[in-house]
């Protein structure tokens, strides 16, 4: 995968030259391009913001420069990149989201600062690329660089090779299949014993099945205790008897209908 990065802040991505990413680059499997937005600013002073039409606080992130540099890197190559803008407006990034990303042979990753991107960038692009304007979570940052960081390795993980063991991707919180919208359970290793905390009988028991169950049971837990929005909109076709007299006891949000038959 391609991906490229448009900042004032180029020296905001290091962290990409370390751990699992950093590797993924080294071996070639990441190809990541950081540029300078300013590098398409010709003022004197190299200005990338103007005030904003119709008044208010803060300043924009002018059309001309961005529009610049978008087209500087797209170029006329025959594949175009998708567009990914990082705005507290934009629709919610998800694990959903990621895996669709992951697909794509080319990400170009545009960080707004001050008040955002002059609209009209999005608008001009999206009539040749496919622009998302995404939001990694309900609360502002100073700029979009941090966003990028997030989404750069969550796509990345997920790209073929990234991780030693594939396997960890299916076991993610969010992850499609029966744990679809549950969040992951506590993990423990060795040693057995720690500071007085036992590790739960039940996975040095060798059982699998009663592993896997108490797994999903704790999945269930912890799903209702910190998104119940999660656990309300739980899937009843992924839900068995044993899940279903669980959620009743822990008062879940979760609503079962008339036509929900135990399994």
């Amino acid at each position: 995968m391609r991906l490229d990065i448009i900042s004032i802040f180029p020296e905001y991505f290091s962290p990409l030259d370390v751990s699992l990413i950093g590797k993924a680059r080294e071996r070639g499997t990441l190809d990541v391009r950081i540029h300078q937005l300013r590098d398409w600013a010709h003022d004197v002073h190299k200005t990338v913001d103007d005030t904003p039409y119709g008044g208010g606080p803060g300043m924009v992130m002018k059309p001309e420069v961005w529009g610049a540099a978008v087209d500087a890197v797209v170029g006329s190559a025959d594949q175009v990149p998708r567009m990914v803008v990082p705005t507290p407006s934009g629709r919610p990034f998800t694990q959903e989201l990621a895996q669709e990303l992951a697909r794509e042979p080319w990400l170009l990753f545009c960080c707004g600062r001050y008040e955002g991107i002059d609209s009209r960038v999005m608008a001009e692009y999206s009539t040749r690329l496919r622009v998302d304007e995404v939001s990694i979570g309900d609360y502002v940052l100073a700029g979009g660089e941090v966003a990028v960081l997030v989404m750069a390795e969550a796509v990345g993980r997920l790209l073929p090779g990234v991780l030693g063991n594939a396997c960890s991707v299916a076991d993610d919180s969010f992850a499609p299949g029966s744990m679809r919208n549950l969040l992951e359970g506590p993990v423990f290793t060795k040693p057995p014993e720690w500071r007085g905390h036992k590790v739960p009988e039940v996975l040095l028991s060798g059982h699998h099945g009663k592993i896997a169950r108490w797994r999903r049971d704790e999945a269930l837990r912890r799903t209702v205790a910190n998104r119940p929005d999660l656990a309300a909109a739980l899937d009843p076709e992924t839900l068995d008897k044993h899940d279903r007299a669980l959620l009743e006891s822990l008062r879940s949000p979760f609503r079962f209908g008339p036509e929900d038959v135990a399994h």
